[in-house]
């Protein structure tokens, strides 16, 4: 086994140590309790033959790939996913990019190519209905006649259900839509958060009396939209103000229609209450709780100014009525 986790960026960064691994394919988003379950096989498997656990990951994600901004929204940005993927549980993550020239692989030749020629793949933990290769045409069965061949063995996912459903990261983008945090929560296995660095803005939120810490999202499309009560904390686990780990707040996700033209990309823009420090720069993660409202669009900057006045009122009040 791996020392130490590793990403792989690329077949062409395959180095002759990488061979010899028990591996499984996906996407990944969320690194839900489902895929904590296939991860927990692919370890158990990785343990018999003594190799390193491998997650084969694509960026961008395929459904990404063609269908661009249509696509459904990403749970959480790639290098959350990577990090999620070896807290789970992996000791390699190779990321494989998906373009032109992937896309027109045909199944039999991403087999070789990949799982054998670059990987010297012992075992491959995958769902059934997992289907690969130019068209899709490569399937299960085509991997398990190829496998017999090239020495490796192919394994069905372990399907994972909660209240009768299975869990999937679809699953837990209809909660978010919902604002069903306490079931995104649970098929997550944590609160579902948004992590990434702060940016400088335009300074707008402090002249609307709202000083924010603006993350960018860093994907076509966000989970989320609209206003929410939150809290933050910085990932490098020193406290955010005097000795609280984690801040309260009201936090906006969205495309700011009332100051943004068309073509925004989604950003998250958070208050927090009672602190006064400088975050530019530093890593936070924000944790969702309750939403409050849909984006607007309001006719003034004044209009606006009062809205957000009355949000964070409103957050204020959410988070005294949750205190025992």
């Amino acid at each position: 086994m791996t020392e130490h986790r590793e990403l792989i960026r690329g077949l062409h960064n395959l180095q002759p140590r990488h061979r010899g691994c028990v591996a499984t394919i996906g996407s990944f988003d969320g690194v839900h309790l489902g895929h904590q379950a296939i991860i927990s096989q692919l370890r158990a498997r990785a343990s018999e033959y003594g190799l390193p656990a491998v997650a084969i990951i694509f960026e961008p994600q395929p459904h990404e790939y063609f269908s661009g901004e249509k696509a459904p929204a990403r749970l959480m940005r790639f290098k959350e996913k990577v990090l999620a993927l070896f807290a789970a549980g992996v000791d390699r993550v190779l990321c494989l990019q998906f373009n032109e020239r992937l896309r027109n692989l045909s199944a039999e030749a991403f087999i070789q190519q990949v799982l054998v020629n670059g990987l010297g793949i012992r075992h491959l933990v995958v769902g059934d209905d997992f289907r690969f290769g130019c068209d899709r045409s490569g399937d299960y069965a085509l991997l398990q006649k190829v496998g017999a061949g090239a020495n490796f063995s192919v394994e069905d996912t372990a399907t994972l259900e909660i209240d009768g459903e299975r869990v999937s990261s679809t699953r837990i983008r209809k909660a978010l839509e919902s604002a069903d945090f306490a079931l995104a929560e649970a098929l997550l296995g944590k609160p579902y958060r948004i992590t990434g660095l702060v940016a400088r803005g335009r300074a707008l939120g402090r002249q609307l009396g709202a000083p924010t810490a603006n993350v960018r999202l860093h994907r076509y499309r966000s989970p989320l939209v609209g206003v929410y009560t939150v809290t933050a904390k910085r990932t490098n686990g020193s406290p955010m103000a005097g000795s609280c780990m984690e801040v309260a707040g009201v936090a906006n996700v969205g495309f700011r229609p009332t100051v943004e033209g068309e073509g925004a990309k989604p950003l998250l823009e958070v208050h927090l209450f009672d602190f006064s420090g400088d975050l530019y720069g530093r890593e936070i993660a924000v944790t969702f709780c309750h939403k409050l409202r849909d984006e607007e669009k309001f006719e003034s900057l004044d209009i606006l100014k009062q809205k957000i006045a009355q949000d964070i009122e409103n957050a204020k009040a959410w988070f005294a009525s949750r205190k025992p």
